[in-house]
């Protein structure tokens, strides 16, 4: 089970459940079954990329990282793959019970992890990608949240009350728009930092990362969710701030790893920090529970 939860990376896989919340509080929705379906379909769809990642990497990693799962045969490349494809299916098949539109952004979701890491990771396109995929988790925990209220007759035969077609609802899905862009920039620094990784040798791609977090915090701790969200940005600011710095004095692999840890876990109080601003504190306070677990995992398993 180690080597799996090594390949897995499980340590990152509390920096994924806010993305659902932060959706679904971005359209101003308590979180209900659908949020629920749209969160096991991006843990699925996560580690189906982790896996996915490494089969892909394999080569590379018995050079870089020989201590990789796959490199010092703990685990089989066809075994990492297989994995890979079951839990692709499994997160389309959770997408697709929370509605139609649901399966679709999924779907995207899917495409766009697998075209990363069999492709477009080794290109110009990489950080997008990347940035594309976090940005797409978070609409599909806001699509499959408004699709309960959109969906078919219950049981009882009453018809759902529906998002509001009005200049409130528009306002709302501007707000999920919004919250998704913030998600994407700080993926798309993240990913450009961890390029160099494995080499080191680059102080720009931190320092830029500093600048992008500052300005992803300033305009997170904005909005209706004051004072809290000004704290919790805050503290996303102050998440990858040091190992940031760290790397940027000194960009060797070790450091440089540490600043990319620290820009995952910080996606985190990013997270609480969307919910909030979207005036949902409960939802935030809820979120940032998961900081200490990812920590705590972090300590035993690398998410880089």
């Amino acid at each position: 089970m180690g080597a799996w939860a090594e390949l897995l990376r499980v340590s990152a896989l509390a920096t994924v459940p806010g993305d659902a919340l932060a959706g679904a509080a971005a359209l101003g929705t308590r979180p209900n079954r659908g949020t629920l379906l749209a969160l096991g379909s991006s843990l699925c769809l996560y580690e189906a990329g982790m896996a996915l990642n490494d089969w892909a990497d394999r080569a590379e990693d018995a050079l870089d990282r020989p201590h990789r799962p796959l490199p010092s045969g703990r685990i089989r490349p066809g075994a990492a793959l297989a994995a890979s494809a079951a839990l692709t299916a499994a997160g389309l098949a959770l997408a697709a019970r929370a509605g139609r539109a649901p399966l679709a952004v999924a779907g995207a979701l899917a495409a766009t992890v697998w075209s990363y890491d069999l492709h477009l990771k080794h290109t110009r396109l990489g950080p997008a990608a990347m940035a594309t995929a976090r940005t797409l988790d978070l609409l599909l925990g806001a699509t499959a949240t408004s699709a309960r209220h959109t969906g078919p007759a219950t049981h009882g035969g009453h018809l759902p009350a529906r998002l509001p077609q009005t200049a409130q609802g528009l306002a709302a899905w501007r707000r999920t728009a919004a919250s998704a862009g913030l998600i994407g920039a700080h993926t798309y620094a993240v990913t450009v930092v961890s390029r160099h990784e494995t080499q080191g040798g680059t102080t720009t791609a931190p320092l830029v990362a500093l600048a992008v977090t500052a300005g992803v915090a300033t305009a997170a701790g904005r909005g209706g969710g004051a004072p809290l969200a000004t704290v919790l940005a805050a503290d996303y600011a102050r998440t990858p701030a040091t190992p940031l710095l760290h790397a940027a004095l000194n960009p060797s692999p070790p450091l440089t790893q540490r600043a990319v840890g620290g820009g995952i876990r910080a996606l985190v109080p990013l997270q609480a920090t969307l919910a909030a601003r979207s005036g949902a504190p409960a939802t935030a306070l809820a979120v940032l529970t998961l900081a200490p677990l990812a920590r705590a995992l972090a300590r035993k398993v690398s998410p880089t």
